[in-house]
This record gives C-alpha cells, structure tokens and sequence, in this order.
C-alpha cells in the first residue's frame, strides 16, 4: 500500500473552512493567535467516514491574507492557531490513521516577506500579482531553505507536499530539492500542481510523484454540461497514456474551481462523482463537495469567497438536505476500496454517443477482474456498475437496473 495506490484525499481550504479573515490584516503586526485548529478536528470522524484515508490542507503558513503569499514558512498562520495547535492536529490524524499532506508555496512570496530582496529573482510581480514577488530558483540560498522547510513539517509528522504552481517553476529545482528530502524520507509524496502541458514529461524531468490532472476535471464537467461525451472519451484516451508513466492526482472540485454542483447541477454532479471514483488515478474530495455545496469562482476582488465557505462548528450542524449527496460518495468510496486496483487500472470507452458513455477498467497487470460503467444522460441522469463478465456490446438502450451488481443511482 502506497498514497499513490490507496490515498483518498478529503481537501481542505483551511481558512476559509475555519472561518478565517482573509483581508485587512495591519501591516504593522501580525495578527493576534486564534486557536481555529481544533475546530477542523471535529472534521476528521467526518473524513474517515466518508471513507478517506489522507486530509490535504491549503496554505496553513504565516501569510498577509489568502495563504498563498507567505511571509514565514516555518510558522503556523496566527489566524489559524500556533504550533501546539498543528501537533495536536497530527497527533490527531495519526491517531485516526489519517495521513496528512501540506500545501506549500515554493514559487513566490509576499512582497513583504521580510527576507525579500535576499530570496526573489523577479520583484515586478508574479503573474501580474504586484503583491507576489517570485523566488531565485537558481540560488542555492532558495534550493536549501525549501528543502528545510519540506524537512522541518516532515519530522512534524505530515505525509507529503503539494506544490502550489510547479508549472512555474524548473523542473530541475523540483528534481534537486526531493532528492534532498527523500534521503530523510523516501516514502514522502510530492504532488505538483500543473494546469497543462506535457503532464509525463513533467514527471520524468521533475521526479514528482504526481501531478493536478486538470485534462480529466475539464472533460468530466464539459462532458457533462454540454452533453458530449466524446470530450471525456478523448482525454480517457490521453488519461491511459498518462498511466503508462504516473498516477495522476483526480478531482472534480478544488479551491481554485467553480463547485461541480454549481457548474453541472446536483443530478450531474452525482454522475460525475461516480466516474471520478471508477476512474484510476489518486482522487481528491473538495470539502463541501459530497454535500452538495455551491459556489462559482468569480473575477473579482472577492474571486474565491464562494468556492471557499465556511464548514459549520461541527458535522452534525450540516444541512440535511446534502445527506443523499454524502451517502452516494460513501457508496463510491467504499466500491473504489474493495477494487484497489482502480489506481493504476486501464480504461477502455467501448461505447459512447453525446448522451451516454461505457467504459471499462481492468488490472494494469493483466490479472482477472474488472468494471463495466455506464453513464447516461437521457432519459435522465443515471449510473451503473457492473462487474464486467460476459457482458454485451455497448448499446444507446437502457440497461436494466437490476443488472448493476455493484452500484446503481438514478435522478429524478
């Protein structure tokens, strides 16, 4: 067992989910320590039951307002709690045999960040962000303080990094700093944020362990939405080259994305739970997103502040009316773990039209066993899987429900 093979992410946004102010901190000071952690321990029962194995955090650093403009790497965000906060959130997970992997942010940092001029190659601003200023990847100065703070919050106990915008920065840096980090812990997971691009390619040059499958999170929702499963079709073809080299990281939601329940609706949002969970790769849950939660991502000022909500003081207070939706990922969550092999499977589309698509997924190894899943959009959204033994050819008619051994969900 690996996280690659086994991991189920549950993602969070930390200080939007804690309820954290994200704007007009005084320039002067840091803020005063608010103890927010212990409130996403009251989450974590919540996690395992859905049926994950790991919580992924956003940005839980020191930072002027939305995490991703860091001032100290080393601290805990005071709008978040201290270190005795993230001890007890460790010790918390490893008590509950949850994993845990951090966010870092290791291509720029806050304009204000105090050794600035010291660690920047570029102080015009990040990607038109005058508040960003990117970091000197060529210095050795950056190269070993990133690999010390990887170290510093590996021997705290977490798991593994994702790296914000690795498209950004030289795969070569990746390359030296998590040889650095493997000959400590070699076991360490490094997934890297890539929009686009020659995702194995990136692999190879950057040593990863895996990357943001942004191709797959596009065609599902756009399949979906447009009613056009021949956009899902050609990038499964593309997901199994991708395979031969990687497991890629799978999500239907993120912090930086529309909510899937907002963009396709509640209906096609459960369909695109179902193929998210037949599908091989490492799949992520955005908090909120096995409720149902809405929310768009804007082009504004306050962009991200639907697709980053608040979670009530504990599960309990949540809304009954996303119980239906947590209860369909519990289903999947739990098929996906008694067919293990779904994380490095192969997919094989053996029918598809605009209203409906069939696949298979059997072993990379060429051992027995396997799925046949069939998703439809008319007469009304609707999923089956089935064990693929003797099944027919792919057909535009209905199949019968009382065929789906495994797993059958119908809308209205």
């Amino acid at each position: 067992m690996t996280l690659l093979t086994d991991g189920i992410w549950w993602h969070v946004y930390p200080l939007g989910a804690l309820g954290a102010p994200i704007r007009n901190r005084p320039a002067e000071a840091a803020p005063e320590v608010t103890h927010r952690f212990a409130h996403l321990e009251a989450w974590l029962d919540y996690a395992i039951e859905l049926g994950c194995s790991g919580i992924l955090l956003g940005p839980i650093f020191d930072s002027i307002s939305h995490g991703y403009d860091t001032l100290d790497h080393f601290r805990i965000d005071p709008r978040l709690g201290d270190d005795a906060d993230f001890d007890h959130f460790v010790s918390a997970c490893q008590q509950r045999g949850l994993s845990l992997m951090l966010d870092g942010v290791f291509n720029h940092v806050a304009a204000t960040h105090p050794r600035a001029d010291e660690l920047v190659s570029d102080s015009s601003g990040w990607e038109g962000h005058s508040e960003l200023v990117t970091l000197d990847h060529s210095s050795e100065t950056i190269r070993a303080l990133v690999t010390d703070v990887m170290l510093h919050w590996l021997r705290r106990g977490i798991a593994g990094w994702r790296l914000d915008v690795a498209y950004s920065v030289p795969t070569d840096f990746w390359r030296d700093v998590t040889q650095r980090v493997r000959s400590e812990f070699p076991r360490a997971l490094f997934l890297g944020e890539v929009i686009h691009g020659d995702y194995a390619g990136f692999i190879r040059e950057s040593t990863l362990d895996t990357l943001t499958q942004y191709e797959l999170w596009k065609a599902i929702w756009s399949s979906l939405k447009e009613a056009n499963f021949w956009e899902l079709e050609w990038t499964l073809r593309r997901h199994n080259e991708l395979l031969e080299t990687f497991i890629p990281q799978t999500f239907i939601g993120n912090h930086d994305v529309t909510r899937i329940a907002t963009e396709v609706g509640e209906e096609k949002a459960a369909l695109a739970a179902a193929i998210l969970f037949t599908l091989p790769g490492m799949p992520s849950v955005y908090y909120g997103d096995e409720q149902g939660f809405r929310g768009r991502k804007l082009e504004s000022y306050h962009a991200d502040d639907e697709i980053r909500t608040p979670l009530p003081a504990s599960p309990a207070e949540l809304y009954p009316h996303g119980q239906w939706m947590y209860r369909l990922y519990q289903e999947l969550i739990g098929l996906r773990r008694r067919h293990h092999w779904l994380a490095n499977g192969r997919v094989e589309v053996v029918g598809k039209d605009n209203l409906w698509i069939e696949y298979t997924i059997h072993p990379s190894d060429g051992t027995s066993g396997g799925l046949r899943v069939r998703v439809q959009l008319d007469p009304r959204p609707e999923v089956w899987i089935v064990d693929d033994v003797d099944l027919p050819e792919a057909t535009a008619a209905p199949w019968d429900a009382a065929r789906a051994s495994l797993f059958h969900w119908a809308g209205a």
